[in-house]
């Protein structure tokens, strides 16, 4: 009997796991319309981003020294990254216009912007200053710095949580028969 409740009871397990999980289903215009959501309504969606999306910048500095009668050069370069993975839950700042979100995923000063692509059927994906031709990435601005973005990026779109509910109203009514009359 004990082989027939571990199955049982790992299956009930998995079933309660799966109902408790996330749904996460792309943000699209077409969905955003469709509620006529507010400013205020916005703010409370919790938004995650589709893909990870690397944000990188670089700057250096050069020196000299002079050693015994040698000059010597010195280069130094720092490259700073930001990371934002698969996942990362996100939230509205702000929305510069109607269609462009500007969506948080740490800092509400650090920000990236979001607006709906026909490419890509309405989903809100990453808006660069500039995409570079031939798939070297785009420039985004990030917490008032501009920062460098692999072309992958551009595919990187918000997600949210959709639960579904439905009501069904039933109207009932019980047939009472039908007899043939007897003569």
């Amino acid at each position: 009997m004990s082989q027939f409740r571990l199955p049982t009871i790992i299956l009930i397990l998995m079933v309660t796991a799966s109902s408790c999980s996330k749904k996460l289903t792309y943000f699209t215009e077409d969905l955003y319309e469709s509620y006529n959501w507010d400013k205020e309504d916005m703010k409370r969606i919790q938004f995650y981003v589709s893909q990870d999306v690397h944000l990188y910048r670089s700057g250096g500095s050069d020196n000299s020294t002079i050693e015994g009668g040698k000059i010597k050069l010195n280069s130094q370069e720092r490259i700073e990254e930001i990371i934002i993975e698969k996942g990362t839950p996100g939230t509205l700042v702000f929305t510069p216009d109607t269609d462009r979100f500007a969506v948080s995923f740490d800092d509400p000063g650090e920000y990236l912007m979001f607006a709906p692509s026909e490419k890509m059927s309405g989903r809100f994906v990453l808006r660069a200053k500039k995409w570079n031709k031939r798939g070297k990435g785009g420039i985004v601005s990030y917490g008032g710095k501009e920062y460098s973005t692999t072309s992958d990026a551009a595919y990187a779109a918000l997600l949210v949580d959709v639960k579904k509910a439905k009501k069904s109203i039933v109207t009932s009514e019980k047939a009472s028969g039908s007899r043939v009359n007897k003569d």
